[in-house]
């Protein structure tokens, strides 16, 4: 048999896996185990598999399923799936099936103790704390090993996505920097380099993504801007900071900077992987133990996000992760053949979701919700103000907004992490005032405007619990994390029981 030959039998047999129940929470607890499976799950580039229909991986909360409409695909020469630059790397390499088309710590590190540091995601660009370290000790990659970031080099002063140079409203100063890439004689802002660390982003369900909702930025009150290639409206949601602006920009800037391209993309080669791109979709698929999510009237994992198209607004219609509405009252007959177990991590779901659209708190504070256009600060809403598109939990209005999660005094404590000291020279910042510390300054690297200081893309909520950690910077290590950030930074004051049910939602999704 062949190896080819070897992976279409084993994904033949994913749905008895999945079926078998316990045996999925086994395989998810035991991934990692062995060569074989560890060698299984990566896509190395350039490796020349089949990529079929159904794709699925189990991971610590179940079974993730990835769905290529049309497909299957060989990847022989294909753009997506092979090296274009001069460090080894594909698209691929960053953006995994089994971690939902990103990159999570645990992956990142099996790769290190398989290849002893050598696979090419450690590339000194951007896989190595900063280029100038010794690229063979795990130190030198701590960033990435740790926190799942890669090291994010932007221009000072700023540059827009077609090159024209911005003039700051604002001044910025390295107050700590832990690994050298924002000091000394080649980086830093005097040498017209700033270097911060963040988590690479899904490519998958781009739909979703690329939909604009508004034909105006809501959070800044702005005409949205128009895409430079076919004059539709821009999203927003394809990068942390909107550096780049649509798939092609989005490719081009990942080609030269973590691929290392000496040259540009050819239109065919970003045609082909912008049609790859969109044919994707990935969502968790089972549950812990296997429990199916999209039985008993449930339409969880990836083929609701196939199937459905994106909303204007995914609290109208049809309200946010609704798709398990039906396991809050399942009937008695239904319920009778489930295990105790099953039936309250069902419930538990469906408790999250109604969670997450009803449970008002008081956000405050936070620049693109607060500010500058005056939904009132505070404001009482729910997770779903931001989180709000149907299915897919991304925010459908277009711009960004701080939740704190780089900026002081709300971030988490990063001391590997640089800390840059914004100075406002005109109006102070609404929030932070004049003087602003920051981990990373987020979307104010591409606008130049001290109010955009700490404002970063929110992302989508599906195949979470394949891709740990979590936020734009890795900083919070587990769902648990995620919910005790917000639940702090805006005092929800949620219950032990809310909590649970919220991290099961989000490993449902």
């Amino acid at each position: 048999m062949t190896r080819r030959q070897g992976r279409a039998l084993r994904s033949g047999l994913a749905p008895l896996l999945l079926a078998a129940g316990a045996l999925c929470g086994a395989l998810a607890a035991s991934a990692s185990a062995g060569a074989e499976v560890a060698d299984e799950r990566w896509w190395a580039p350039g490796e020349q598999r089949v990529w079929p229909e159904v794709l699925e991986y189990p991971n610590a909360g179940g079974v993730l399923r990835t769905l290529l409409v049309d497909g299957p695909l060989d990847t022989a020469g294909h753009p997506f799936f092979v090296p274009l630059g001069t460090n080894g790397r594909a698209c691929i390499s960053c953006h995994q099936p089994a971690d939902a088309m990103s990159l999570s710590v645990e992956t990142v590190q099996e790769r290190w103790r398989v290849t002893g540091g050598r696979d090419p995601i450690f590339a000194a660009i951007d896989g190595s704390n900063c280029p100038n370290l010794l690229q063979g000790e795990a130190a030198s990659h701590s960033m990435l090993l740790n926190h799942g970031v890669f090291r994010i080099e932007r221009p000072w002063p700023v540059t827009q996505f077609n090159g024209q140079p911005v003039t700051p409203d604002f001044e910025i100063e390295v107050v700590r920097d832990p690994h050298g890439c924002n000091s000394g004689a080649e980086y830093g802002p005097e040498n017209g380099r700033i270097s911060v660390y963040r988590r690479p982003r899904p490519v998958a369900n781009m739909k979703y993504l690329i939909a604009a909702g508004f034909a105006y930025d809501p959070k800044q009150g702005l005409t949205l801007p128009r895409d430079p290639d076919d004059g539709s409206y821009l999203a927003g949601n394809l990068m942390s900071d909107n550096r780049t602006v649509n798939l092609r920009l989005q490719m081009q800037d990942a080609a030269r900077s973590h691929m290392q391209l000496m040259g540009e993309l050819t239109p065919e080669q970003i045609a082909r992987i912008r049609d790859f791109e969109l044919r994707i979709f990935t969502a968790q698929q089972a549950g812990p133990g296997g429990v199916p999510l999209d039985s008993l009237a449930a339409m969880g994992g990836p083929a609701t996000l196939r199937d459905s198209q994106p909303g204007a607004l995914g609290s109208i219609g049809v309200p946010v992760f609704s798709e398990f509405t039906s396991w809050e009252s399942i009937p008695p007959a239904e319920a009778a053949r489930l295990s105790p177990a099953e039936l309250e991590w069902r419930r538990s779901v469906a408790r999250g979701a109604r969670l997450f659209r009803e449970r008002t708190f008081l956000i405050s504070d936070s620049a693109g919700i607060n500010s500058p256009i005056g939904f009132g600060n505070p404001v009482r809403n729910t997770c779903v103000f931001c989180h709000n598109m149907t299915r897919m939990g991304n925010d459908v209005a277009p711009g960004q907004v701080d939740l704190g999660t780089t900026t002081l005094p709300f971030a988490d404590p990063m001391p590997d992490f640089p800390l840059f000291r914004i100075t406002c020279k005109g109006a102070p910042h609404p929030h932070y005032g004049r003087v602003i510390l920051t981990h990373d300054p987020g979307f104010a690297l591409t606008t130049g405007r001290c109010a955009d200081v700490g404002k970063i893309t929110l992302q989508s909520l599906r195949g979470l619990s394949a891709r740990a950690p979590y936020f734009a910077n890795g900083s919070a290590r587990t769902l648990r994390e995620v919910i005790d950030y917000y639940d702090r930074r805006y005092n929800i004051g949620y219950t032990e029981q809310e909590r649970q049910d919220l991290i099961n939602l989000m490993g449902a999704l």
